[in-house]
């Protein structure tokens, strides 16, 4: 026997304590971003794109004349542009949904086979 293991007494099954340096798991960044900063990073953002879009607004209020599907009327400059980018948004919205419908589809098809 060797004198280190005659004078320690072995420790009872079960109780040995993991050394904090041989961890699996890396250690976590105190710094690293959690959902709330990210929520709040995300609020902050939101908030000087709408102050812009004020700003937008604000400075184009001159009225035009708009026509669409035989309508006619006059719209301030800002609000007509805002509306036209919305539909724009929502054109895109819809189509990339189809697309990914029909991908969808696609794969429950081949899947069945």
């Amino acid at each position: 026997m060797t004198e280190s293991s005659a004078t320690e007494p072995a420790p009872p099954p079960g109780s040995e304590q993991p050394d904090m340096w041989e961890s699996s798991e890396p250690p976590q960044d105190p710094l690293a971003g959690t959902r709330a900063s990210k929520a709040w990073v995300a609020i902050i953002v939101f908030a000087l794109i709408l102050v812009l879009l004020l700003i937008f607004v604000l400075q184009n209020t001159r009225k035009v004349p708009v026509t669409y599907l035989g309508l006619e009327g006059t719209l301030p400059l800002a609000v007509a542009m805002l509306l036209s980018a919305v539909a724009g948004v929502l054109l895109t919205a819809i189509a990339g949904t189809l697309r990914i419908l029909q991908l969808r589809r696609r794969v429950r098809k081949g899947q069945r086979i």
